[in-house]
């Protein structure tokens, strides 16, 4: 997984900073880097006896915005994290000196397990990929039933609206990324099909779900936790840049994106639609229904009457997140080499968000006669 360092490093004075800070950490060290990491370039140290760890950092030159690529606050919740039932990595150190290797960053230990990009979970017994889909959905529903003031971190966002930022946030994140202008071709990114109504159908508080309060991962899916090395359930969470306090249903919503997609003829079209997540393509698979079921069970709250409404933001909010991978592929800071193949799907993926809020129009006037 780990390869050539895309974006190079001062591996000297990272080593000198380790030296002198992170005692797990025998220098010298040799880096790679990951392949996955859309955002905060990822890297796998590995120390003079063998033992492995990972960094991650803010990615180089001008950002678009000023509220991504916050590593201190993947920090943090990873930190606060650890002392609860919640899997986590351990956190080692935080760096906000930007003279030791131009960015902030910060140094976890690394998870001997499996992470799946396809999740489908291939290569495991229909028994295994039934288990390991149960451990993902019920570690997030206890992720959710963490409150946040137990581990010190009832600041780490605000306790009501999260719906209302998001929506707000990502209208402004979005208009910023329209404006980039790719270095070479000079043709900017352009808006995403329509934004403005979109902003207007979620900003509606009559279709808005009940509020509520929790931690949220940001981006919780099946390749952002890793399983067990033979076992099936989840040894870890990865990826936390997005982590804030919110609305759960945001999180179970993006978990559940391959059933949305499943038989979507424009998720088909880019390569978006999980075929294997059809009812009965995948032995072992678990249904939908079952895993909002085991979800509710565990966090205490019924999602059901809300998952249509957050169907829809989910796959908005994914048309804007490509949009943001178009936006640094064109400044060229994207930090995988898989950017401008999801650079591409952002149009397309944005007439996906697009029709399902026309279906959750046409459900509730038929509801309402």
């Amino acid at each position: 997984m780990a390869g050539a360092v895309r974006q190079l490093i001062d591996v000297a004075s990272l080593e000198r900073y380790i030296a002198s800070n992170v005692p797990e950490i025998a220098v010298p060290i040799d880096v790679k880097q990951f392949g996955y990491g859309q955002s905060n370039p990822t890297y796998q140290l590995t120390d003079k006896n063998g033992n492995k760890f990972v960094m991650r950092k803010k990615p180089p030159g001008r950002l678009l915005s000023k509220t991504a690529h916050k590593v201190d606050r993947e920090y943090r919740i990873i930190h606060a994290l650890e002392q609860t039932d919640v899997p986590v990595p351990k956190a080692l150190c935080l760096c906000q000196d930007e003279k030791v290797i131009g960015t902030d960053f910060y140094i976890m230990e690394f998870l001997d397990g499996r992470i799946f990009e396809d999740p489908a979970i291939p290569g495991v017994t229909p028994e295994e990929r039934t288990e390991m889909w149960r451990s993902a959905v019920t570690t997030l529903a206890k992720f959710h039933r963490v409150n946040p003031k137990s581990v010190g971190l009832e600041t780490f966002g605000k306790p009501s609206g999260f719906y209302n930022r998001q929506i707000a946030t990502f209208n402004t994140i979005s208009k910023a990324q329209a404006a980039a202008v790719d270095k070479d071709t000079k043709i900017p990114v352009g808006k995403i099909p329509h934004q403005d109504e979109m902003v207007a159908f979620f900003s509606d508080p009559k279709t808005q779900p009940k509020d509520r309060s929790t931690f949220v991962h940001g981006d919780y899916k099946i390749d952002n936790v890793v399983f067990h090395k033979t076992e099936p359930w989840v040894i870890g969470i990865l990826d936390w840049e997005m982590s804030t306090i919110g609305h759960p249903l945001s999180d179970l919503n993006n978990l559940l994106t391959p059933y949305l997609t499943a038989s979507n003829e424009k998720a088909a079209s880019i390569g978006r639609a999980h075929k294997a997540f059809q009812p009965g393509a995948t032995e072992g698979l678990p249904s939908r229904e079952q895993l909002i079921d085991w979800y509710a069970e565990t966090a205490g709250w019924d999602p059901r009457p809300d998952m249509m409404w957050g169907d829809a933001f989910a796959t908005y909010r994914g048309a804007v997140i490509m949009q943001g991978i178009a936006a640094r592929y064109a400044l060229r800071q994207a930090s995988s080499a898989k950017a401008q193949d999801y650079a591409s799907q952002m149009k397309p993926y944005s007439e996906f968000a697009w029709d399902l809020v026309q279906e959750y129009k046409k459900g509730h006037q038929k509801a309402r006669l």
